[in-house]
């Protein structure tokens, strides 16, 4: 049988007469899928195979061939020179490939012209210029994505309307997503470290196909730094140390990755360490926003003191540690094995927003805050490159995190300080596949399997004495979320201007919870909730380019939220005077959603892109009024509380419009916006309609960017509209505290900019030095519904040294 295998190779290799081109990247040797062979005439075209192949034996010698690839410079060249190269090729990777190449709709490489779906890159150099705080500041410097944050340590993104557990956050592939997160704002986002991030893609709406549960406004998928081999037998050692200091919170963060490698073994290690002191809010703007005073305890006693610096928001520093840890072994061209460890951890942070609370005219709360936040990652993940009837390419992912949490509070002048804590473990494991069917066709497939364990206490400390008693917990202690799915996803490219593309998902769903610990605390009417459930999604959509000036994108898309732990199970204070209880009889929600994309493009000098969507929302699981057994009212934490639960009980519309502008004015001069618009209604208990909670408002951003050889300058303007007290959701209304007030005593948000600067400089040797003035007119704004105010005027000054 192998001797037949030999022969046949044999054959097939002298019926091409030795004319099977190879292309490979010049750096890492690995072959390039999908670069383009064909004449200048465009009467030939080949395209080459998953190992870099391709047939060019139709070519004839006088012959000029082009051989080009979106992410590569293209390469000039004739059979006779092929022939004296042994017909191999090595393109240059262009400085922009992040930019050219996408992972997030379907988790492997695809060109971004192929993409039905509108997705926004971040890529590493942006990273490096913009200079974030965390994860969640990298995405609202985007322009594209808004955050709201209830405390420093916070950092809660906004896509096309929706938040929290009905988006989708992923790491290096691997769902971040976990059975206790809440429709709540939530700031998991921010146990990312930046500066260990590769690059960012968000996808704007549903990709429940691909990734599941919670995709239904988009997903923001972020990829470590990835390990380097070395060429050849040389050994490969680099690296670099950063450092940033900010004087809007004096933050200091220090920052270090090395990667070494040989020919078949690399490591990259990543380590970044955070010190946030107390931010300072702007001078101008709404005196509501000031902090006049807050609460000190001396020996177990609380007082009131007046603040010094009204402007200085007190108590909001927090430190943060972050490591990355990743080992590639290489032993064939055909295998990787990876191996990551990821670990994250914040100290406690001070829940702002529930700090500055009144009770009458005294502050409610003498201490509420999140203890440390900590979060690992760890994942294997092998991968095999062969043309088989299976697959061009496999991966196999085998993940566990372990995630951390706990929330604190004791209220003015009590003894009694409340704790619950949360620990989760998570098992993933992803087998994903990509299959090339023909020069036009690929399937993109696999299986999914995901496991969550809860762990929830709550108890009660006496500060005076030290005493603690066990209370009810957040979650029902023991309680599992499991998810088992299979999908595909199918590229069929019948021309070079036209892609399309379809997929579908089966999912479905396990939640077990046992209430009889908590039954002790409220008499729940029921012991335990078991959930089995399944759901079926599906997207469609097209990528037409008709000619070189305009293109078409047309994305038919369904997602799901499952209910998880905290929809079913939790127990907690959603305002002053209501509390959420457990609700075992949920079902999922399914989102129905169309946008439509064009882009023109005047000769690469003006690229103007505009979106529309439109998402109908269904059986949206929202906090409404409930009752057990009849009773409207329980205790909560020592008051008389409403009881709400999570439920069935709305449908929501929500449309928008999205723009981006890039107008290259000269070849080192560069304009550039973005402008976002999301509105939405969402039913009520009587039938009519109202705003919708996370639909921000109008916003975005220009930049005027100069660059030439060592220097980089960046004048932009970031910009928010305003939302009347007619037009905020319900749940904003009844929390005037974070809100300025308008001429009829009404909470609103209020419009503001800001007007900023920002720049670097690479010297001779390898230093650079990036430096900003952020928010120059001292503006004193809050973004909506945040609780926190935003940054005061900054001034921030990184180096970045690379070995």
């Amino acid at each position: 049988m192998k001797r037949f295998l030999a022969a046949f190779a044999i054959l097939l290799f002298l019926k091409g007469y030795g004319q099977t081109l190879r292309v490979l990247d010049s750096e890492s040797g690995y072959p390039v899928v999908n670069a383009t062979v064909s004449s200048y005439d465009n009467q030939l075209y080949a395209v080459t195979d998953f190992n870099g192949n391709a047939d060019v034996s139709e070519f004839s010698s006088d012959q000029t061939l082009l051989i080009s690839h979106i992410a590569y410079r293209s390469y000039t060249t004739d059979i006779n020179t092929l022939r004296a190269q042994d017909f191999k090729v090595f393109l240059k990777p262009l400085s922009n490939e992040l930019d050219a190449v996408v992972v997030s709709a379907s988790r492997w490489k695809q060109e971004k012209q192929d993409i039905v779906q509108r997705i926004a890159q971040i890529d590493r150099e942006e990273i490096l210029l913009s200079s974030p705080q965390t994860s969640a500041d990298l995405l609202s410097r985007s322009g594209q994505v808004y955050v709201q944050k209830s405390q420093l340590s916070g950092g809660s993104p906004m896509i096309r309307g929706f938040s929290t557990s009905r988006l989708l956050l992923a790491v290096d592939g691997v769902r971040m997503n976990n059975a206790i997160f809440r429709s709540g704002n939530i700031q998991n986002v921010i146990s990312i470290d930046p500066l260990s991030v590769a690059n960012t893609e968000v996808l704007f709406g549903p990709g429940s196909v691909i990734y599941g549960s919670d995709a239904i406004g988009g997903v923001m998928s972020f990829s470590f730094l990835e390990p380097k081999l070395a060429q050849g037998d040389d050994t490969a050692f680099s690296g670099n140390a950063y450092s940033r200091f900010s004087t809007v919170n004096n933050e200091l963060t220090l920052h270090a990755d090395v990667n070494l490698g040989n020919k078949k073994w690399a490591y990259l290690g990543s380590w970044t360490y955070s010190d946030y002191g107390d931010l300072k809010m702007g001078s101008n703007g709404p005196e509501e926003y000031l902090r006049p005073e807050y609460v000190v305890t001396v020996n177990g006693n609380d007082r009131v003191v007046e603040n010094e610096d009204p402007e200085l928001q007190v108590p909001t520093g927090f430190e943060q540690f972050s490591t990355l840890n990743k080992l590639l072994y290489k032993p064939s061209e055909n295998w990787d094995y990876k191996a990551t460890l990821y670990y994250s951890a914040t100290g406690d942070n001070p829940r702002y927003d529930r700090l500055i609370r009144y009770r009458g005219d005294q502050l409610r709360s003498a201490e509420w805050y999140y203890g440390p936040q900590r979060w690992l990652l760890g994942s294997l993940q092998l991968s095999h490159h062969q043309n088989n009837f299976w697959y061009n390419e496999m991966r196999f992912t085998q993940a566990y995190q372990r995630y951390e949490e706990s929330r604190n509070d004791r209220d003015f002048g009590e003894v009694e300080r409340f704790t619950t804590e949360e620990a989760l473990d998570v098992y993933s494991s992803n087998l994903d596949m990509e299959r090339i069917l023909s020069s036009k066709g690929k399937l993109f497939y696999g299986l999914e399997y995901i496991f969550n364990k809860v762990h929830s206490e709550g108890y009660v400390t006496d500060i005076d004495s030290g005493e603690q008693l066990p209370t009810a917990s957040r979650y029902p202690d023991g309680a599992s979320w499991q998810s088992l799915a299979a999908y595909s996803n199918l590229e069929y490219k019948p021309s070079r201007r036209l892609t399309l593309v379809g997929g579908v998902r089966y999912n479905h769903f396990w939640v077990g919870a046992d209430f009889s610990e908590n039954n002790q605390y409220y008499d729940f009417p029921f012991v335990t909730s078991d959930i089995s459930t399944g759901a079926v999604t599906g997207s469609a959509g097209l990528n037409w380019q008709p000619n070189r000036l305009l293109r078409w994108r047309l994305n038919l898309s369904s997602g799901f939220r499952a209910p998880n732990v905290d929809d079913i199970g939790k127990v907690f204070d959603s305002e002053p005077g209501s509390v959420v209880v457990p609700n075992p009889d949920l079902d999922p929600e399914y989102a129905y959603n169309t946008d439509l994309d064009v882009q023109l493009n005047f000769n690469n000098k003006l690229v103007v892109q505009m979106a529309v969507f439109y998402t109908y929302l269904e059986d949206a699981m929202v906090r409404r009024d409930y009752s057990l057994d009849g009773r409207e009212f329980i205790e909560y934490n020592g008051e008389l509380s409403r009881i709400q639960a999570i439920q069935n009980a709305a449908r929501a519309r929500i449309y928008g419009f999205e723009a981006n502008l890039d107008l290259r004015i000269t070849n080192a001069l560069n304009l550039t916006s973005a402008l976002s618009l999301s509105r939405g209604t969402e039913e009520q208990d009587d039938g009519t309609q109202a705003p919708l909670r996370h639909a921000p408002p109008l916003f975005g951003s220009t930049h005027l960017i100069w660059k030439k050889g060592k220097v980089l300058m960046d004048m932009y303007a970031d910009y928010n509209g305003s939302i009347d007290f007619e037009d905020l959701a319900p749940s904003e209304r009844s929390k005037p505290f974070i809100y300025a007030t308008d001429e009829n005593g009404n909470p609103y948000s209020p419009s503001w900019y800001t007007l900023n600067v920002r720049g670097r400089y690479r010297f001779d040797f390898p230093l650079s030095l990036n430096a900003g003035l952020e928010n120059l007119t001292d503006q004193r704004y809050r973004t909506y519904s945040s609780g926190i105010v935003a940054p005061g005027f900054n001034f921030y000054l990184a180096l970045n040294y690379s070995f």
